[in-house]
């Protein structure tokens, strides 16, 4: 088990508009994004998980960390779809506010504009993957985090069986949060059964 500090909100920069205040990671700050770009865009804080679990290392030792519930219903969908012969892969989990950071600004150092980077890359307090409870699935065959992953018996599965196992597809086609569309991006929401 890790535990991780996270800036207080209560010291997150912050601007009203009519009743909703909208409070600014100061990563996000340092990189110019404000109150207004995240109000735009409906997009929230999520605090770090203060709890993590190692839920799989991958075949290139690659570390993948969720919270205890998380990963419990990472392993149980998993062998889910094993049973069926579809193969599920972690290519990312738990991320760091500052992990978050690397890559926005290494988007930004390869000549993206704030706007074209952030409609693949969460501002650094907003993405799902702070809280431990988000995935990016992949399978065998298909290339890492691309909108192909659609077209793979694996996205078809998860369709059918995942929403029953407590897992959501976060940034379907027209999302309200202005994200690409990411079919491979699933957020564990919960069930009565698991966590």
């Amino acid at each position: 088990m890790n535990r991780v500090s996270t800036f207080p909100a209560e010291s997150w920069p912050s601007s009203a508009t009519g009743n909703d205040v909208i409070a600014v990671h100061p990563a996000a700050a340092a990189l110019g994004i404000t109150s207004e770009l995240l109000q735009s865009r409906g997009l929230r804080l999520y605090e770090e998980a203060a709890e993590r679990v190692l839920a799989e290392t991958d075949a290139e030792g690659r570390e993948f960390q969720l919270t205890p519930a998380a990963s419990a219903a990472w392993q149980a969908i998993k062998a889910a779809a094993a049973d069926q012969g579809i193969v599920l892969e972690l290519e990312s989990a738990y991320r760091s506010v500052a992990r978050q950071v690397e890559i926005l600004q290494a988007k930004l150092a390869a000549g993206e504009t704030l706007h074209e980077a952030l409609r693949w890359v969460a501002p650094p307090g907003c993405s799902e993957h702070h809280t431990g409870r988000a995935v990016d699935i992949g399978t065998p065959g298909s290339l890492a985090l691309v909108e192909d992953f659609e077209n793979t018996s694996a996205f078809a599965w998860l369709q059918q069986h995942a929403g029953r196992q407590g897992w959501v597809m976060s940034y379907p086609r027209g999302n309200t949060q202005g994200y690409g569309y990411e079919p491979w991006h699933w957020c564990f929401e919960g069930t009565e059964t698991a966590g």
